[in-house]
């Protein structure tokens, strides 16, 4: 584990090292504010439309926080991480290969799959960061609102197993290339087609359509910004991390046969 924990430092330290990480993390905390800001706004609004009809009685409790505010706001920033995650990823195999350290990396006395795990660590500590610092929109509507904690909770888990989702999507995408840019397109193809693959499934019978439904990362994802956690969709992460990692590691492992 000691490998493990020190490949994940210097990874972790190494995205700190790089403009783009600032730049990620900037962007996402501004686009995750604007969203916030514009979804209180319109709550705001429809609490005063509301309250402006006597039948309505107390619109603040018939209109709800989560569904109006948090639920748009998970959905929208999880769009955003779909672009900014692989970003972030791009770089953790692609940069080793063009820079001629990933040879030493894998002749250093540390088996293909501590460095996976450790790189998987590393940058999944960074977008855990990333998600973490968003948690001061529920903060405030805690403080002022009356959200239900539960749901706001289960929402942010099914963010932060997304977001670590993607890591380990994004890093299998970093592993086949040692071009950065084109890790990132494949990374972002990758994601966009875990987020688009179910919609299909209407039209196919009830067997494929059931397979499809269960492969989009929308529909566990939607369940959780609900409140619902289930165990299926916890499998299903927990599958989708330990396959991406599986398959990032036998894409490193094959470097040493060529």
């Amino acid at each position: 584990m000691r490998n493990v924990f020190a490949i994940a430092g210097r990874e972790f330290r190494s995205i700190f090292t790089s403009p783009i990480a600032y730049v990620v993390l900037t962007g996402f905390l501004l686009l995750g504010g604007w969203f916030f800001f514009n979804l209180v706004a319109r709550f705001n609004l429809l609490v005063s439309l509301y309250s402006s009809f006597q039948q309505m009685g107390d619109a603040s409790a018939q209109l709800n926080l989560n569904e109006m505010v948090l639920a748009p706001l998970f959905q929208n920033l999880a769009v955003v991480l779909v672009i900014l995650v692989p970003m972030i990823t791009m770089r953790s195999f692609a940069e080793e290969k063009r820079t001629g350290t990933y040879e030493l990396l894998l002749t250093s006395p540390v088996g293909t799959g501590q460095i996976v795990v450790g790189k998987f660590l590393g940058a999944a500590g960074f977008i855990a960061i990333m998600v973490a610092l968003t948690s001061i929109y529920g903060l405030i509507l805690a403080a002022y609102g009356n959200p239900e904690i539960g749901v706001m909770a289960a929402g942010y888990l099914g963010l932060l197993l997304l977001a670590i989702t993607f890591v380990a999507v994004g890093l299998f995408a970093s592993s086949l290339t040692e071009n950065q840019i084109i890790a990132a397109v494949t990374g972002l193809v990758m994601l966009l087609l875990l987020f688009v693959i179910a919609w299909p499934a209407d039209s196919l019978p009830e067997t494929p359509g059931a397979i499809l439904r269960y492969l989009a990362v929308t529909e566990h994802f939607g369940q959780m910004v609900t409140g619902i956690i289930d165990t299926k969709s916890l499998i299903y992460f927990a599958s989708m991390i330990v396959g991406g990692m599986f398959l990032t590691q036998r894409s490193v492992e094959s470097v040493r046969w060529r």
